[in-house]
């Protein structure tokens, strides 16, 4: 388990969220307090639990998904009745009998349309960190072959390499991501014949969108200059003392049409990814300092698209909905499940509770 996990494999409170991302830039206390009484029992409680199995990764092999994942939202009007039920649930049995008085104002419900000012209006992310800022670093200490220095150093250029394949704008309008490709190992050969082919001629196994997010400029435009994240590095010894470096992140991204058409629609994509790199011994592995080797890989998204690879996310906008999904229902928001699960095969998209 590396640096930074929650031993149940849980997934944090906002409040948690807030604390652990603070720390992450202020550094942790110089020494350890003693916990609170319900501290204590919290724990206690957390220890009984039966833990989680843990996944064990493939060296140097990427695990390839079998298929994109497609959500498309289908619960955000329910979210909105069940405010409102919730808010007035009287007023709300008035009107489902016919029973409103004549002349009395009839409660209006909160917007949550996203707008070009608020793009995140309604949504989960509303409260989430912008950025870089939302990426969680854990402390730095020795492991393997490399010290604590070296440590530190690698853990950021690992963060590097997610900024610059998820956040970085020009690699987001479908550039491609020179500076993040130049922190791969170039002797590992499956993702450099990835990379050889993907740009190039998209296709299941060879898709940009396995590693980079991107959208065709002339198709889909970002809104404004904040791409919502939530998640966090955390770290291990692999095999032949490597460090090993896992990252999983969500990133929400509000976009609209490029045109400008469409009523000023805006749909946000939202893309979790779970990364995992090495950072070998040059005396044990085949490398080039500086870069690392990718283990593995995979992603779910939403509102990105179904269908043949194109090598960009393709949210669909209006009519391009499909109608009468049948796929799972899931929650793109929820980090307390594994990523993968619910995943969609064929050109069946599963369906988002919330976007």
């Amino acid at each position: 388990m590396g640096a930074g996990t929650e031993p149940d494999g849980s997934s944090r409170s906002d409040e948690e969220w807030e604390r652990f991302l603070r720390e992450s830039v202020e550094g942790a206390a110089d020494s350890p307090k003693e916990p609170s009484a319900r501290a204590r029992e919290v724990a206690k409680r957390l220890r009984a639990e039966p833990g989680r199995d843990v996944e064990r990764w493939r060296s140097y092999t990427p695990a390839r998904p079998k298929r994109r994942t497609g959500w498309y939202v289908v619960g955000v009007l329910a979210s909105l009745v069940l405010l409102v039920v919730a808010l007035a649930p009287g007023r709300t049995a008035d009107l489902l009998a016919g029973g409103e008085e004549a002349g009395s104002p009839t409660p209006a419900a909160e917007p949550t349309r996203p707008t070009g000012d608020e793009p995140f209006r309604g949504s989960p992310a509303a409260s989430w960190a912008s950025g870089a800022e939302g990426i969680g670093m854990p402390k730095a200490r020795a492991v393997g072959w490399m010290s604590e220095t070296e440590v530190e150093r690698a853990l950021a250029r690992s963060r590097d390499f997610v900024v610059r394949t998820n956040l970085d704008r020009a690699v987001l309008r479908g550039e491609r991501p020179e500076k993040a490709i130049a922190l791969i190992n170039p002797h590992q050969k499956d993702v450099q014949d990835l990379l050889g082919t993907a740009f190039r001629s998209p296709s299941e196994d060879d898709d940009p969108l396995l590693l980079f997010s991107r959208f065709q400029p002339s198709r889909t435009r970002l809104v404004g200059e904040i791409v919502k994240t939530r998640g966090e590095l955390t770290y291990r010894e692999g095999e032949r003392g490597a460090l090993q470096v896992t990252a999983d992140v969500t990133f929400v991204y509000p976009v609209t049409r490029a045109d400008g058409g469409g009523d000023g629609e805006i749909v946000r994509t939202i893309v979790r990814r779970e990364l995992v790199l090495n950072w070998d011994d040059p005396r044990k592995v085949i490398t080039e300092p500086g870069t690392f080797s990718i283990v593995s890989y995979k992603y779910d998204m939403t509102n990105g698209g179904c269908g043949t690879p194109t090598g960009y996310f393709t949210p669909p906008f209006g009519t391009d909905r499909p109608a009468g999904e049948t796929g799972p229902e899931v929650d793109p928001y929820d980090r307390s499940i594994p990523v993968g699960r619910g995943a969609s095969s064929g050109d069946e998209c599963a369906r988002a509770t919330r976007s």
